[in-house]
Order: structure tokens, then C-alpha cells, then sequence
């Protein structure tokens, strides 16, 4: 990617993966669907079930050949999110609570100004936390012991 496109990638996105969006331009222009995945490297979206392309797959070891119909990626300004109170597309805007907490709003002409979800899929992991301690990892007993004292400055490297 030359540095021109990197110029134009989007900096601060405000669609998610889960995001119930509508299609605003294109052959599935008018449809509804969550968003699958997103391609931060080149501002595009997949839709489920949607912008559906024909595609040639040549027969390899371990795979079948053949022509296979996949979900081709779409422009993010091709979509937008769906406001959950009147379920018209919308403008994302953010805002913080009185409790200190961001959250995304829905904003634009004919929008209600409610709060847009969090997606669910966003909090499943992928790959779960590990619970046991690795070789790599510190043990607890050293991360708990107390080196440095603020009051008489022990533990202060001589520089």
C-alpha cells in the first residue's frame, strides 16, 4: 500500500463486527445485514448473505475446484448502521454518560438519538485467556514483592 492510500484509511471506526447495518449504494442496495467481518487495512466490510459474487476456485491438494458463490467485500461508506428505536439508517456519534462511560449514539436527520449497543459477538473470544502459568510468565510470589519503598526511597537504582 503506497502512502497515499494509507492517507486515506479510516482512522476512527464507528461500525463493529455484529453491527446491524443497510446497504446505501450498490446491487443490494435497500438490504439489511450484520456485519461478518471488518478490513481495517482497506476500509471494507463483509455483510452476511450479501454482495454475493461468483467465484473460481482452481483444484488444489486438500480442496475441491470449482465455482463457489462468496460475500465479496463492501465500502464502509456503503453502509451504515441501523438506529434501534426507528431502524433507519443513521449517522454513529459518541458520546460519554454521566458515569464517565463512551458509547455510541445514533445521530443524522430522522434519528432518535439512542444508544447504539455494543455488538454481544464483540465480547466472545477467540482464543480463550489461558489459565495456566506458562514457562514465560512471572510467578505470582515475585510480582506481589514490594521493591521499591516511595517514603525512604529503597529500592532506588544509584544512576
Amino acid at each position: 500500500m503506497g502512502w497515499k492510500a494509507a492517507e486515506k484509511l479510516i482512522r476512527h471506526w464507528k461500525i463493529l463486527r455484529g453491527d446491524n447495518v443497510m446497504i446505501i449504494r450498490g446491487k443490494d442496495k435497500g438490504e439489511t445485514g450484520i456485519i461478518k467481518r471488518v478490513v481495517r487495512s482497506q476500509n471494507r466490510v463483509i455483510v452476511e448473505r450479501k454482495n454475493l459474487v461468483k467465484k473460481h476456485i482452481k483444484q488444489g491438494p486438500g480442496h475441491e475446484g470449482g465455482i463457489f458463490t462468496v460475500e465479496a467485500p463492501l465500502h464502509a461508506s456503503n453502509v451504515q448502521v441501523l438506529d434501534p428505536v426507528t431502524g433507519t439508517p443513521c449517522k454513529v456519534g459518541v458520546k460519554y454518560l454521566e458515569d464517565g462511560t463512551k458509547v455510541r449514539v445514533s445521530r443524522g436527520i430522522g434519528a432518535s438519538g439512542s444508544i447504539i449497543p455494543r455488538p454481544e459477538i464483540l465480547k466472545i473470544r477467540t482464543t480463550p485467556r489461558p489459565t495456566v502459568a506458562g514457562p514465560k510468565d512471572t510467578p505470582m510470589d515475585l510480582v506481589l514483592q514490594k521493591t521499591y519503598d516511595p517514603k525512604t526511597g529503597v529500592g532506588m537504582p544509584d544512576l
